[in-house]
């Protein structure tokens, strides 16, 4: 680990996992973004992490933030919903571009960074003003973001055209042919595509192709 003046950077999953896990046991506020579920908390927490969530429970107040990506993959949105009942999570969705970082207490901010080599790197960050800044920045997604349930309520029909509608887009399928093997007119084939895209932050649909790969959706 290098450590500078309040900030250490760790360089994976397992070494970040082993020197902040006790921050689970003695943080009272715990605040998370994520753009997808494989984050190092879900991917490396041990039983006994999980088994300390579920014991806190109502003792500690946990929020994640997510992009809608997640909600795309039924399994990945099942997934969600388990998170928040297992552990009393507060769950909400973003459209913002999201850098996966986690806050204890507003004191100790992690900043997920690239992979090199096959691991992670993240920056433990304890100086107050950065992560005061860091926690004002999260604050405004939290704001602004919507409740899982409404914004689920929202996709379920989306979730459940994408798998085709990325097969669709993925052979280059016209929007005129695409709509009708959809049993979709036109006009509502292109806006299922929008919402899509807009479910998996792409600016095109060539993005939402790699989008989607990187999710493992097709």
């Amino acid at each position: 680990m290098q450590t500078g003046e309040a900030v250490s950077i760790v360089r994976g999953d397992e070494e970040l996992l082993a020197r902040t896990s006790h921050l689970f046991a003695t943080a009272t506020e715990i605040a998370c973004a994520a753009n997808g579920l494989g984050t190092w908390m879900l991917t490396h927490a041990s039983e006994d992490l999980d088994a300390l969530a579920r014991a806190r429970r109502g003792h500690v107040r946990v929020r994640k933030v997510y992009r809608p990506g997640v909600l795309i993959d039924p399994v990945s949105a099942q997934g969600l919903r388990r998170v928040r009942d297992r552990h009393g999570a507060e769950i909400r969705i973003t459209t913002d571009e999201l850098n996966e970082t986690i806050l204890f207490d507003r004191r100790l901010a992690i900043l997920a960074g690239d992979l090199s080599g096959g691991r992670r790197s993240y920056s433990v960050i304890t100086q107050s003003e950065a992560v005061q800044g860091i926690t004002s920045l999260y604050e405004a997604v939290w704001r602004s973001a919507t409740d899982l349930d409404v914004y689920d309520a929202g996709i379920a029909e989306i979730r459940e055209l994408a798998p085709r509608v990325l097969d669709l887009l993925g052979q280059g399928v016209k929007d005129e042919v695409a709509a009708r093997r959809l049993g979709l007119g036109v006009r509502t084939y292109r806006r299922r595509v929008a919402e899509l895209m807009d479910a998996l932050g792409a600016d095109s649909r060539f993005q939402a192709g790699v989008r989607a790969r990187e999710l493992g959706l097709v």
